[in-house]
């Protein structure tokens, strides 16, 4: 971890009105510019005092400097932030420069914090980045956490929007032979979306903000065409999805919008020939500056402990057969 440093300068002249919009409502600007940067950004009166890795600290001073030469002639919001700190890079710090701040998410339910290191990087992630993939099994909480901070965005007005998107892909059954017409045929691939909306804000309400498509449930063929703007966007199971529908997925994303991809590699559902879009995403957007990844393993699993056993158990006999064994091999003899 790179060493830390503080850089205390004064912000001339200690106009409030202007202090106040570059610190944005009750601190928001700042508290933003802390999650997405790892510095530490305290203040009394016009003096500002950053605490960070060096290269970190430089980098917030100097738009720190930038923002409140355009307080003298605009009022700043979050969008106008966001792409400060874009340019300013602030992104592209390594994450293993920066602790990861712990994220209490405050819903309907109470507050919801990580259980585990995967689980706090992951909502770390979520709020850093504004594209971010969550891998691994079931019961790792994926979905649940994606979904707990879009309710949060939704509530605090950071997004106008939540859109919802599973692939309807048939997993061993015929859509065609379901009851009903598309809507209901696809509705039960995007129940565990509902559940933890239901959990979150409660029926009526879920119910009322689907009515005035504040929340839209769709199927991930529906999102094309379309660009979101100001809007939470989760893919959920997205091992299912091909290379050309999250490509065109992950390019539906507009600006002020927050997208999170959940999925696991280990129930593919799509043809033995066709390669998982997840799974080329992962190969493709690795190195990419604004792109979160979460790993989840076994032991996050926070369903029933035999779950957990369940997951270690498959993985063991998916590696024991990958290995080629002996009667695979010729004789030496």
């Amino acid at each position: 971890m790179a060493a830390r440093t503080t850089s205390e300068f004064t912000l001339e002249p200690a106009d409030t009105g202007r202090l106040a919009n570059l610190n944005g409502p009750f601190d928001a600007h700042l508290r933003m510019i802390e999650m997405r940067s790892g510095v530490e950004v305290a203040n009394r009166g016009n003096v500002y005092r950053l605490t960070g890795s060096r290269p970190a600290v430089g980098r917030i001073e100097r738009m720190l400097r930038k923002l409140w030469e355009d307080t003298e002639v605009q009022v700043l919001d979050e969008p106008s932030v966001h792409l400060a700190l874009a340019e300013a890079e602030a992104s592209k710090l390594a994450n293993d420069d920066i602790e990861p701040q712990e994220v209490a998410i405050k819903v309907k339910r109470g507050t919801i914090r990580g259980r585990g290191d995967n689980q706090a990087r992951y909502l770390h992630s979520i709020a850093v980045h504004d594209i971010n993939f969550g891998i691994g099994p079931a019961g790792t909480g994926k979905t649940f956490l994606a979904v707990a901070s879009a309710v949060e965005a939704l509530n605090q007005s950071r997004v106008q929007r939540l859109v919802l998107v599973r692939p309807a892909v048939e997993a061993g059954e015929k859509l065609g032979f379901l009851p009903g017409d598309l809507s209901q045929k696809v509705d039960p691939y995007l129940r565990p979306l509902y559940d933890a909306l239901y959990e979150m804000l409660g029926v009526e309400t879920v119910v009322k903000l689907l009515e005035k498509n504040v929340i839209e449930v769709a199927p991930l063929a529906y999102m094309r065409g379309r660009t979101l703007n100001d809007a939470w966007v989760i893919l959920d199971e997205a091992q299912n999805t091909t290379i050309e529908q999250m490509k065109m997925f992950l390019t539906r994303i507009g600006y002020g919008s927050t997208a999170v991809v959940t999925g696991d590699l280990t129930q593919v559902d799509l043809p033995r020939h066709q390669k998982s879009g997840l799974k080329d995403a992962l190969e493709v957007l690795r190195d990419v500056d604004g792109v979160g990844f979460t790993f989840f393993e076994a032991k996050d699993v926070v369903r029933h402990p035999l779950v957990a056993r369940i997951v270690d158990a498959y993985d063991s006999r998916d590696q024991r057969t990958a290995e080629p064994g002996p009667a695979s091999r010729k004789d030496a003899g």
